[in-house]
């Protein structure tokens, strides 16, 4: 009797520390404004480099001649969108490079993209597209500013 009372406790306090355990979710904890570091790390191109920015990145148009396929894009987003515990429908988020095409990120690795919401993803695309000037003209380098919107996306938000 003693025995099975004990096999009971012992019972009981493993069905409380199951209890008490924390519960496995897929999907990361994650700030519906920002890139996780884990999953998007950010990519860059490697055809682009602060000696060549005036023939691709500073070069009107050229963004378009990289730019994936929506076909390739809305694949990866529905996939990430769970990855990263993102409710809604697709047109809620752009999939969004982590660093921008205009400043030299990779157009498919999938390191490098990542499901942002909408209209966080319009507002960042203008701190991009304001970054790009500036490297273009000179008064900030390439490493500078995809370090800036590196930090801009993993950490606003």
């Amino acid at each position: 009797m003693a025995r099975q009372i004990g096999l009971l406790l012992a019972l009981a306090f493993i069905a409380v520390l199951v209890a008490a355990m924390p519960r496995c979710n897929p999907a990361p904890s994650l700030s519906p404004q920002r890139a996780s570091s884990i999953l998007t790390p950010g990519v860059l191109n490697p055809d682009v480099t602060q000696a060549n920015i005036a023939s691709t990145i500073c070069k009107s148009g050229w963004t378009r001649t990289i730019r994936p396929p929506v076909a390739y894009t809305n694949e990866l987003k529905l996939k990430q969108m769970h990855q990263y515990g993102r409710p809604g429908k697709l047109s809620d988020y752009q999939e969004d490079h982590l660093i921008s095409l205009e400043l030299g990120g990779n157009p498919t690795d999938e390191r490098n993209l990542w499901p942002e919401p909408y209209p966080r993803a319009r507002e960042v695309d203008q701190i991009e597209n304001e970054l790009n000037a500036k490297v273009c003209s000179g008064r900030m380098t390439l490493a500078e500013a995809q370090r800036r919107e590196s930090v801009l996306k993993h950490t606003a938000g």
